[in-house]
């Protein structure tokens, strides 16, 4: 893909972002995944590519725009394209910290497909790629990322999902002598963030959705980190569904290339609210400004952007910050 798309992909994050932000702590998540939803349409509109939405909003029958399988963009290069307008609409009713406006570009038929099933992660950074196993336990992968991290367990932190389904691995991460954090919504923050050196995140576990499973292969992918998955389909629908895949075995091992193929793809996350890395949409009178992380696996590149956006026309004397 044209390096200079990376650009035009950042735009569509920030406008879902700057959309989305307006109604941060007012308690309507879905108004706010509307709003994110509307600027990330609008932009795409504008965005040089032909782009098949394959992790979108939902099916056809369920979302009125980013739905799987629509066609959006101006024309161009023929794309993939996974997104997640509100990762964490919880946290944006509530105004909590973590939400995202995120999107994964991929050539065409380089992104998995993941159905809206719940998938089995482990994530890591660039020092500890080869070193999980999935089917390992909790403590034995510990002591291996330790290990390739030149670190003891003890100096590891973990994020996990604060799910009752989690209470076994929280325990066993707890008795490895882990440090543990909980988070209520949004997986895909901290699974990038651990594969950035100085996030103090180092490792991601439990269970989560698909789709946001393929965003973080992207992301990891891009900054060289490591992952493993197994989709979980729970009745015979989703069972089915794999098939449909060529998933034949429902416990196959997922790794990073299973998940994202090739060596050209671009992610992009736009903070709606405070993030480790980021700072959430800052509005001032006749503007706002947002913090983006983009990047690109084909050149290895990782670009924090913080950008002033000017509303209208504003007096030349506004404050931007």
């Amino acid at each position: 893909m044209n390096r200079q798309l990376s650009m035009e992909f950042v735009r569509i994050t920030e406008q879902a972002a700057l959309r989305s932000g307006r109604l941060m702590g007012i308690g309507d998540k879905e108004g706010a995944d509307q709003a994110a939803v509307d600027g990330m349409h609008e932009q795409f509109a504008k965005t040089p590519v032909s782009g098949t939405v394959v992790i979108g909003e939902g099916e056809i029958d369920e979302a009125p725009m980013l739905y799987i399988g629509e066609h959006v963009g101006a024309g161009g290069e023929e794309v993939d394209i996974a997104v997640d307008p509100v990762e964490g609409t919880n946290l944006v009713a509530k105004g909590q910290n973590g939400a995202i406006a995120v999107l994964a570009i991929a050539p065409k038929g380089c992104l998995l497909h993941a159905p809206d099933m719940y998938m089995q992660k482990i994530c890591v950074g660039p020092r500890a790629k080869g070193r999980i196993d999935i089917n390992a336990s909790v403590t034995e992968n510990l002591k291996n990322v330790a290990d390739a991290m030149d670190r003891e367990v003890s100096d590891l932190t973990v994020v996990i999902l604060d799910r009752e389904r989690h209470e076994k691995i929280i325990r066993e991460a707890r008795a490895a002598g882990a440090r543990i954090r909980l988070i209520t919504d949004g997986d895909v923050v901290p699974s990038i963030d651990c594969g950035i050196q100085g996030s103090g995140i180092h490792m991601v576990l439990g269970s989560g959705g698909a789709p946001e499973g393929v965003l973080s292969a992207v992301g990891l992918k891009c900054l060289g980190g490591d992952m493993q998955a197994k989709l979980l389909p729970h009745t015979e629908e989703e069972i089915e569904r794999l098939h449909k895949m060529g998933i034949d075995d429902p416990n196959k091992v997922l790794t990073l290339d299973d998940l994202v193929k090739g060596d050209d793809c671009i992610f992009s996350e736009t903070a709606i609210t405070d993030c480790a890395m980021l700072r959430g949409v800052r509005y001032f009178g006749g503007g706002a400004r947002t913090s983006t992380l983009v990047l690109r696996y084909k050149t290895g590149t990782v670009r924090f952007i913080e950008t002033i956006h000017r509303f209208g026309n504003p007096k030349p004397a506004v404050r931007m910050w």
